[in-house]
């Protein structure tokens, strides 16, 4: 099963987290053969936020809320269930510093497939 682990954290702390420990784990979670992507994030400072109202779109400087916390990078993983996902997670090292939101994938494409397939079956 898929999972997005997504990393959060207080930018301020950043420089807690060494960049040679985030890419020795992501090495590690990679030969394991859980990772399926991960990346990190430029500064919220850098994000711009779209938004389509009313058929207008809308854009603005920045992230879509003020937190504590900000959206630091993610891990796409492959793991048998939520616990397995859940160990992997408490071993990302911005969780030393941050949180780490872990969400299974909606398999939209395929559900999609399977319902049009039902259909053309009729």
């Amino acid at each position: 099963m898929k999972y997005l682990c997504l990393v959060y954290l207080d930018e301020k702390r950043l420089p807690e987290l060494p960049d040679e420990d985030c890419v020795a784990y992501d090495t590690a979670i990679r030969t394991s053969g859980h990772c399926i992507a991960s990346e990190a994030l430029e500064s919220v400072a850098t994000a711009t936020t779209v938004r389509v109202r009313d058929g207008k779109v809308s854009i603005t400087d920045g992230p879509f809320a003020e937190t504590k916390e900000q959206l630091a990078g993610f891990y796409m993983i492959e793991a048998k269930d939520l616990d397995e996902a859940l160990r992997i997670a408490a071993d990302i090292p911005p969780a030393r510093v941050g949180s780490i939101e872990v969400r299974p994938i909606r398999p939209i494409r395929e559900t999609v497939a399977v319902a049009a397939a039902k259909e053309r079956a009729r």
